[in-house]
């Protein structure tokens, strides 16, 4: 009975929108009539937004979660290079035009405020309505860039199906009205479950959009839009603000630096203390993903390993950059993962990684192309490396990334110091175990010139470090390149660990086993245990012949061009809107 209600408020606009269907008798009895008048009609109808919004993948969308979103960044390897950045990509291979649960959210907003509800009730659930609005155009934004901005239901035969696209002006600034009104309206208690939206979770969403907006408009002059950067960095910093003083939330840590990281994304449970929205798994209840699968597969995910320059970044345990060190570049894996940042452990298997039934694990080559293997997200049983069958909850909003927000803003607009450190990147380096966390006094021209060599602020320089790592595999990255207008950077070749010699076994953890060995082909005698990793000279190689940094896919060229900042509009639509809306600058063909 319950499946059928909850089916029914997904199809309501779409069966109310048509007079045909209208007039007949609707399905166990609901009718708008009585989904609002009651403030428990109104939960139930705006329950449907989870589900059918970007923040919350269903079950079944494995795909859609943030431990897969990273594959398309700097970060890491993956097994092939993304159709995004080949030449051959054009608008018809496009997608993502669908507005399909816009008009859900529209619907509910043209009816819910019935006067037989409370005010305070009808403010709650709009406000959820037009955060999950808000949000839905955050992301039609991020992705196309200028689009149609409707705050009606449509029917088929409306002019304005197919009008041109308004001004990214007018979209934004109706997406902070909406951001605005949820983050005064929806309800400010705590959810012990983690699984539904409060006034503290809008308002650490709008850090994040408006963080977003704000740097876009930084960053991209031909927007023309630089002018109000800073008026969108304010709202961004004022609402991670209000989280921070809200007292609710903190950053999670037992002073256990080697466990309090990872907590965070193996947990059945939500760690609630830090964690604020979450898709919840359970075993009891046979309710999985894949992230094990993903991550140890050969063949099901895409192989997704941390390239060198990334664990280059993670800093000493005692407050010193790693690259500072004399030889950094060509230390051995059990080398440069010494006496490093707890967090990196805790991302990649290394040191005395062990699965649940004590077997110690290092980097698996049969999955890994870089050596760095992520952890980040797998359960220790290897029970469930082949199945999707994994229960530990994920996190979608976490205590740390408004930190990061506010942090990032305040850097923007100028106004970062010693004692903004303090109360937010120092935070989560402490729970990395790191000693001597203060802000440091001078530049990190290693990543500096690695990553952002245009950036000469060396506190937007440490942020974005520091924004890396505490989020790396959460699905930031690539939009946080797009943001900075720092696309170059996915051109970077798939560097990996540091190989001394070819034809030698390696121990990677010190268990006395051998691991792995580089070989231009597999002995005869292959000596148990070892993974032999191929270098072919075409997909696989090494930076200096037989010895140097591995490189995966370096004969595959990576093109990302000032058209890529903005994703193609799907030409069927281009074609069904008669070019009412009109192809993004660059992207052909523009006809069929």
């Amino acid at each position: 009975m319950m499946k059928k209600i909850y089916m029914l408020f997904l199809l309501l606009p779409c069966l109310w929108g048509c007079k045909k269907i209208f007039d007949l008798k609707p399905v166990d009895k609901m009718t708008p009539e009585t989904v609002f008048n009651t403030e428990k009609g109104l939960e139930l109808y705006t329950n449907s937004f989870y589900n059918a919004s970007q923040i919350f993948p269903q079950a079944d969308q494995i795909y859609k979660h943030d431990f897969t979103s990273d594959n398309l960044s700097d970060l890491g390897a993956v097994n092939n290079v993304s159709t995004y950045l080949q030449s051959g990509f054009d608008s018809n291979q496009a997608s993502g035009w669908d507005w399909g649960p816009l008009r859900n959210i529209n619907y509910f907003l043209e009816n819910y405020n019935n006067p037989s509800i409370s005010q305070e009730a009808r403010n709650h659930y709009g406000g959820l309505a037009r955060l999950f609005r808000a949000w839905f155009y955050y992301n039609m934004v991020k992705k196309f860039g200028d689009v149609p901005w409707y705050s009606k239901t449509l029917s088929d035969t409306d002019p304005d199906l197919y009008k041109a696209r308004d001004p990214r002006k007018l979209v934004m600034d109706s997406v902070l009205a909406d951001l605005n009104f949820a983050c005064t309206n929806i309800r400010v208690a705590k959810n012990t479950s983690s699984s539904r939206i409060t006034r503290n979770v809008a308002l650490a969403l709008k850090s994040r959009i408006c963080l977003f907006e704000g740097t876009m408009r930084k960053y991209h002059p031909q927007l023309q839009l630089s002018g109000s950067a800073n008026d969108f960095l304010r709202e961004a910093a004022d609402a991670a603000d209000k989280v921070m003083t809200s007292g609710m939330y903190k950053v999670y840590n037992t002073n256990n630096p080697a466990k309090d990281y990872r907590a965070l994304f193996v947990s059945e449970n939500p760690v609630t203390d830090e964690v604020m929205l979450a898709v919840v798994y359970n075993n009891t209840l046979r309710r999985w993903h894949s992230s094990n699968w993903w991550f140890t597969s050969a063949t099901y995910g895409s192989r997704w390993s941390l390239t060198k320059d990334f664990i280059n970044s993670y800093q000493m345990l005692n407050g010193a950059r790693f690259t500072e060190q004399s030889g950094y570049a060509t230390m051995n894996f059990m080398q440069e993962t010494q006496n490093r940042d707890r967090r990196l452990e805790q991302t990649i298997r290394m040191g005395n990684y062990a699965r649940s039934n004590g077997t110690l694990a290092a980097t698996d080559f049969g999955y890994s192309y870089t050596g760095y293997q992520p952890i980040k997200y797998t359960l220790d049983d290897s029970g469930l490396d082949g199945k999707a069958e994994s229960y530990n909850s994920i996190p979608v909003v976490r205590y740390a990334e408004v930190l990061l927000n506010y942090a990032e803003a305040k850097a923007e607009l100028g106004e970062f110091t010693s004692a903004e450190w303090d109360k937010s990147i120092r935070l989560l380096r402490q729970r990395g175990g790191i000693t001597n966390a203060v802000m440091p006094a001078s530049m990190d021209t290693y990543y500096q010139q690695e990553f952002f060599p245009g950036i000469t602020n060396s506190a937007i320089i440490e942020i974005r470090k520091e924004r890396a790592i505490e989020l790396v595999a959460e699905g930031f990255r690539y939009y946080d390149l797009i943001r900075w207008k720092a696309g170059n950077l996915l051109q970077k070749p798939f560097k990996g660990m540091y190989v001394p010699a070819m034809n030698t076994t390696m121990d990677l953890n010190s268990d006395g086993k051998p691991d792995v060995s580089f070989v231009t082909a597999r002995p005869s005698n292959p000596v148990a245990g070892v993974v032999y990793y191929i270098i072919n000279g075409g997909s696989s190689q090494l930076t200096e012949g037989t010895k140097g940094n591995l490189l995966w896919l370096s004969n595959v060229t990576k093109v990302f061009d000032e058209r890529r900042y903005f994703y193609p509009i799907p030409l069927d639509q281009v074609v069904l809107s008669g070019e009412n809306v009109k192809q993004n600058p660059g992207w052909l063909p523009l006809t069929p």
